[in-house]
């Protein structure tokens, strides 16, 4: 089997993740020329095209199978600076580009439980990074090989990755009490629903349809949707009157016990059920990373929905 030069690995991995190879060679300190050789080299090596030369860049499947490879190495010498560190304290450092470890986490996790659990691991100095986007697609991250785990909907684990259910997330409708009472007095209902403005996250969002045919008892229906691409955005947006929008019930319990904001079907939410997966490798820092989010998990989410 053919080694593959660590230095060129990681130049196919910053190509891909900052989206060019003028950034790549900011990133990684050498010049454009450098970072276009290095990957010639590679492919002259695997003995095919690696990076799709389109807007925006893309991996061929040899370049994802690569970038894999790149970021399960990332992962050894994570675990090796995180055990030199335990063995000689003060000698190990704040970890550099080409030790950071990536993951993918839906926004609305990341707004409530998600974050706290992260702490242990980024107090530890290692390089951190948290992808974020909508929880259905979260997982195409790990299909591609650019993180070592993600928090998704999707119950069944890829091919060499495993795959630990979470708990389920709670969405409630809600509104400010003045847009409730000029707009929709009686709640939310199958023959108001069209009419009124519903604040998603973005054109991914399914959530604000799925509720709504849930609840109504309705196999498809058609919203009015404006996008605003934050979880706390989408508060904002709606304590200001925009309109409606399915939120977890985390993120906005403290504004329904004050008023600020009130449920439109009181009673009435949407379970959606997370999944952790990522890659089923012998890793201390993989396992430490599962643990504390299953741990947090457990005290924020609610039990998974029965089949």
């Amino acid at each position: 089997m053919s080694t593959f030069d660590p230095d060129a690995l990681e130049c196919l991995a910053a190509i891909v993740e900052e989206g060019g190879f003028e950034r790549a060679a900011v990133r990684l300190s050498i010049t454009q020329s450098a970072v276009s050789q290095r990957l010639r080299s590679l492919e002259v090596q695997v003995g095919t095209v690696l990076i799709v030369r389109s807007r925006p860049l893309k991996a061929t499947a040899a370049g994802r199978l690569l970038l894999k490879h790149a970021m399960q190495t990332r992962l050894l010498r994570a675990d090796l600076e995180r055990d030199l560190k335990d063995m000689s304290p003060g000698v190990a450092g704040m970890a550099g580009e080409d030790e950071r470890i990536s993951i993918a986490i839906n926004a609305d996790s990341i707004a409530t439980w998600a974050l706290p659990a992260l702490n242990p691991i980024a107090h530890q100095g290692l390089g951190l990074e948290i992808i974020t986007d909508d929880q259905d697609f979260t997982f195409e991250w790990l299909r591609e090989g650019r993180v070592l785990g993600c928090v998704t909907t999707l119950p069944a684990a890829l091919r060499s990755c495993k795959v630990e259910p979470l708990g389920a997330m709670q969405y409630v409708a809600v509104s400010q009490p003045e847009f409730a009472d000029k707009h929709c007095p009686q709640g939310l209902t199958p023959h108001n629903f069209n009419r009124l403005p519903f604040i998603a996250f973005n054109r991914k969002d399914d959530l604000q349809a799925e509720f709504v045919a849930s609840v109504c008892g309705l196999k498809h229906v058609a919203l009015s949707q404006l996008y605003v691409p934050s979880s706390e955005g989408q508060v904002c947006a709606v304590l200001a009157g925009w309109g409606i929008s399915v939120l977890p019930e985390l993120k906005v319990r403290d504004h329904l016990q004050t008023g600020r904001l009130v449920e439109l079907m009181p009673g009435r939410s949407l379970p959606v059920a997370l999944y952790w997966h990522c890659w089923n490798l012998d890793s201390a820092l993989l396992d430490t990373l599962t643990q504390t989010l299953k741990a947090a998990a457990a005290t924020a989410l609610v039990e998974m929905p029965a089949p």
